[in-house]
Order: C-alpha cells, then sequence, then structure tokens
C-alpha cells in the first residue's frame, strides 16, 4: 500500500529529531510521499531542507498564502517567483482567497491569485488553491482564466455537491482531509456522490487532525485513518483507495 498526502506542512518542526519520527510515523503507516506547499518566502528555505532530506519521499510546491498577502506582497511574490528556478516544484501553491480572518484584503488577495495562476500556466505546472469563506470569489476567478492549462487541487475541499462539481468541471481535483471524518461536517454525503476518480487526501498537518486525534495536533502519518473513512464511505479496501488517490495525484502533478 502506497498512501500520498498531497498536502503536508510537516516542514514546520523545527526540531530535527522529532521531525524524524514524524517522518518514520509515515512510513510505517505507507505514507511515502508528501507535497510541501509554500506559504510565505520563510517557508521556501524549510521546505527545502526537507526535499534535501528525503528526496524520494518530500515534494515541494511554490506560492504565497493568501493570508500572507499584505501590504507590500508584491516583493513577496517576485521572491517566490524567482526561488522557483533552479529547484524542482511540483506545483503552484498553497495560493487562493480567505476571507475568514480579513475581508478588506479581497481585491489584493485577488491579484496575487490571478498573478500565481498565470504563474502555474506559463511553467505547465497545476495549482493548489486555499478557499476559506470565498467559494464565490475563487469560483469568479477561476471561471474567467479558465482556458487548458488550468488544474490542480481544491485543498481542504468543505464544500457542497455543486461546489463539488463546479471545481471538478474546472478541471480541479478535491483535497479531502481530517474534516471528512466529523460526523457534523456533512462531507461524507458529498463524497458519496463524487466518483473517486476526482479526490486526493490529504492532512494539511499540523492543522485538522482527523477523529481520533481531533483538536491534537495533526501530522502526516494520520492519513491513514482519513483513508480508512474515504474507503468506508465508497465500500472499498484501504488499499483500494491508496492506490486510487495516489493514481490521481501522479496525473496531478506528473511524479
Amino acid at each position: 500500500m502506497l498512501l500520498t498526502d498531497t498536502h503536508t506542512h510537516l516542514y514546520y518542526e523545527a526540531d530535527l529529531a522529532k521531525r524524524a519520527q514524524l517522518m518514520q510515523r509515515c512510513f510505517d503507516n505507507q505514507v511515502k510521499r508528501l507535497f510541501l506547499p509554500n506559504v510565505d518566502v520563510a517557508s521556501i528555505a524549510m521546505i527545502d531542507e526537507l526535499v534535501e532530506q528525503y528526496p524520494e519521499n518530500c515534494f515541494a510546491m511554490a506560492g504565497l498564502h493568501p493570508c500572507d498577502v499584505k501590504e507590500g506582497y508584491e516583493s513577496q511574490l517576485e521572491t517566490i517567483f524567482k526561488s522557483i528556478s533552479g529547484r524542482q516544484i511540483y506545483a503552484i501553491g498553497e495560493i487562493g482567497i480567505d476571507l475568514y480572518w480579513d475581508k478588506t484584503t479581497l481585491a489584493i488577495q485577488q491579484d496575487a491569485f490571478r498573478r500565481q495562476i498565470n504563474w502555474a500556466k506559463e511553467l505547465g505546472l497545476p495549482i493548489v488553491i486555499h478557499c476559506r469563506e470565498a467559494f464565490d470569489e475563487v469560483f469568479e476567478v477561476l471561471e474567467a482564466m479558465k482556458d487548458e492549462k488550468l488544474r490542480g487541487i481544491f485543498h481542504c475541499f468543505t464544500g457542497n455537491l455543486a461546489q463539488a462539481e463546479q471545481a471538478i468541471a474546472l478541471g480541479f481535483y478535491l483535497g479531502i482531509g481530517g474534516v471528512v471524518t466529523y460526523k457534523k461536517a456533512g462531507l461524507d454525503l458529498v463524497l458519496e456522490q463524487i466518483p473517486l476518480k476526482h479526490i486526493v487526501l490529504e492532512t494539511d498537518s499540523p492543522y485538522l487532525a482527523p477523529v481520533p486525534f481531533r483538536g491534537k495536533p495533526n501530522e502526516s502519518s494520520y492519513l491513514v485513518h482519513i483513508a480508512q473513512k474515504v474507503a468506508d464511505i465508497y465500500g472499498l479496501s484501504i488499499e483500494e483507495v491508496a492506490e486510487a488517490t495516489t493514481a490521481n495525484s501522479q496525473k496531478i502533478f506528473g511524479i
């Protein structure tokens, strides 16, 4: 069995011994492919360090998180874009719009989102979208920029069936994480109506830990619990879910 965590911030763990333990627990649970979303300039070096240490298992993205789009964001974008040259990058992310924390930055979030979508198109890469309380705003940008080059993942998808179908129609996979294990989330009811070929798995560690670890720090090894819940929803074995979702991740990232 081979599980792929398409979205983990495991690089946030600065203690090298603890980080090695996190990685070993991943391997023990067959989580052997980890994709690392970038959030700001400072995280570039952290991601590169982890990729260098685990080149067969860890894969980098580049992007500016919408919550980090603030005054002076243009210079951050310039630095991040320049960092791509000479590095192996598999996606532009995580990028998007977040209106949960600050609605006043919508205009510059939209600008940063569009710019980074254009990077992805120029580089032939997928995008990984962060969307929080902003489905309408994200879809507005995507619909305006849709073409054969636009593709990627809706990270931490928690929308309804109509939003899932719209994302899929635009060329996106749904990133399913710990929320699917929460009883009142309703995500399981949405997935029942979405073919497995349209989803990938993720943890978003250290956030959004699945049951039975809800409320505690998340880690990529917990992906096995998400995979089991998805297997239960589809009436499949966890091995079948691992195979299908890893294959989907390979289509997206090209590795």
